[in-house]
């Protein structure tokens, strides 16, 4: 997955506001390609350590997608404490098994990463994410 600098600087800033929260929401594709970030609200009863989309955020945000011809080619959520790898929350919670998680690691010291993901039958398999300049 091949995805602009300012979109992944704008995905990483998403999760770098708020530090203690899992953040969270959708990233668009027009014709193929990486376009637009649409937050949606975590409302898990523990958001810090897992992440629920808010159900009327979410068909906003498709609805909005479908209004400009994008469609939903990833899920991102962030890790305030932990790698840029799936969790048992995570693999337990995918409502859409053909999309592209993308998650965003805040764990480390001085460099924020982010992975691709996509599910494979029981598993989930690491996708090559490059940022184009």
């Amino acid at each position: 997955m091949k995805i602009s600098r300012p979109l992944a600087t704008r995905l990483l800033f998403e999760a770098q506001k708020q530090p203690d929260t899992e953040v969270c929401g959708f990233l668009s594709a027009l014709d193929g390609h990486p376009r637009e970030i649409y937050p949606v609200a975590n409302v898990a009863d523990d958001p810090a350590r897992r992440f629920e989309m808010d159900p009327a955020d979410q068909i906003r945000a498709m609805k909005t997608m479908r209004e400009r011809g994008e469609t939903m080619l990833a899920i991102y959520h962030s890790h305030p404490s932990a790698p840029p790898e799936p969790s048992v929350h995570d693999l337990d919670g995918l409502g859409y098994p053909d999309a592209l998680y993308l998650i965003i690691s805040l764990n480390i010291k001085g460099v924020l990463e982010m992975r691709a993901w996509q599910r494979q039958d029981d598993r989930m398999i690491e996708h090559t994410l490059t940022v184009m300049d």
